[in-house]
């Protein structure tokens, strides 16, 4: 009886010790944009993140398109994707992955009031879109969701990929060059290469992302959903601190430190944010970080209209609202 109380007492602290010395969860999470995409200053303003460190780590990991960002995820490379609509069904349909889940929402383009992408031409330039026969379009990556855009128009407006236009794929930041240079006679900007002075000065939009498809879920959270349920309550409590982060650095208070992070953290002029960077000159941010899920519904109809997926894909299925919902609780 005596070595009874011992035994236990040896197996709580155990227990114990083994809960005390769990290694915090490991998250790489991609971005694409640095200083606009969330991920690439998560960790640049400390404070905010309350269980960053503790409950888990937050890797940047950088990408030039969505696409690509689905085979890292495949392979068990990469444990958030910052994906959108295309990416979304192309997971599912193209790749297989049917346990893929929308989990969270960064950013929307073409809300009312906020910015959409523009599709540039040169000033130059005349009698576009007919003249746009025969020349070249740039995008980031083929079935990108700024490609996507750029079909959708380009067919309202009777031209077709390879039977009109060339398409040529280049980094966003390469855009600029790309054009002027008249080596692409239309090009994708996002920001913040949308407002660089020189571009402006040289373009102008023929068209935005939400004359070509309407509001777009340019930015959302993808994960696999056995990595979501094995890591509740760790991704719950980076959600919490997402929703922080998302709100702090879009408080008009906090503006002018918040365009001095993402300054250093691309090593470019505060100037070139300052009059829009988390204003209503960029994308729609959601507070609650909350998907909306008919824009996804939509963008992905279009997707399959260009023939890029066969079929529409159902939503709901891949779309897991419980984590932003249990984390938005805490903050109310």
């Amino acid at each position: 009886m005596g070595l009874k109380p011992l035994a236990i007492a040896l197996c709580l602290a155990a227990l114990f010790a083994g809960a005390t010395s769990a290694e915090p969860l490991k998250i790489r999470a991609a971005y694409i944009v640095p200083g606009t995409n969330i991920f690439s200053i998560f960790n640049a303003k400390p404070g905010i993140a309350t269980h960053l460190g503790k409950t888990y780590t937050l890797e940047a990991v950088r990408y030039q398109a969505t696409p690509p960002m689905i085979t890292a995820m495949a392979v068990g490379d990469l444990e958030i994707g910052l994906l959108n609509s295309t990416s979304l069904s192309l997971g599912v349909e193209n790749a297989g992955m049917q346990d893929l889940r929308v989990f969270a929402d960064e950013f929307r383009d073409g809300v009312e009031g906020y910015n959409t992408n523009g599709f540039m031409i040169r000033n130059d330039f005349e009698g576009a879109p007919a003249s746009l026969k025969g020349r070249t379009v740039a995008t980031n990556a083929i079935g990108s969701m700024v490609d996507i855009a750029a079909r959708a128009w380009l067919r309202k407006a009777g031209l077709e990929d390879k039977r009109d236009y060339n398409v040529v794929e280049a980094p966003l930041p390469a855009m600029k060059s790309l054009l002027i240079e008249k080596k692409a006679d239309l090009v994708a900007s996002v920001p913040p290469f949308l407002f660089d002075p020189e571009l402006r000065k040289a373009a102008h939009p023929l068209f935005t992302q939400r004359d070509a498809m309407g509001p777009s879920e340019l930015g959302i959270w993808g994960a696999q959903d056995g990595f979501l349920k094995k890591n509740r309550a760790a991704m719950v409590d980076f959600l919490e601190d997402s929703m922080r982060l998302i709100r702090w650095y879009t408080d008009h208070a906090n503006h002018e430190e918040a365009v001095a992070i993402v300054a250093a953290t691309t090593k470019a002029p505060a100037a070139l944010f300052a009059d829009w960077l988390f204003t209503k000159k960029d994308y729609y941010r959601d507070a609650g970080l909350k998907p909306d899920a008919a824009a996804l519904s939509s963008n992905i109809e279009l997707q399959a209209q260009l023939g890029f997926v066969k079929g529409k894909l159902d939503v709901k299925k891949y779309l897991d609202l419980s984590y932003v919902e249990e984390a938005a609780l805490r903050l109310k």
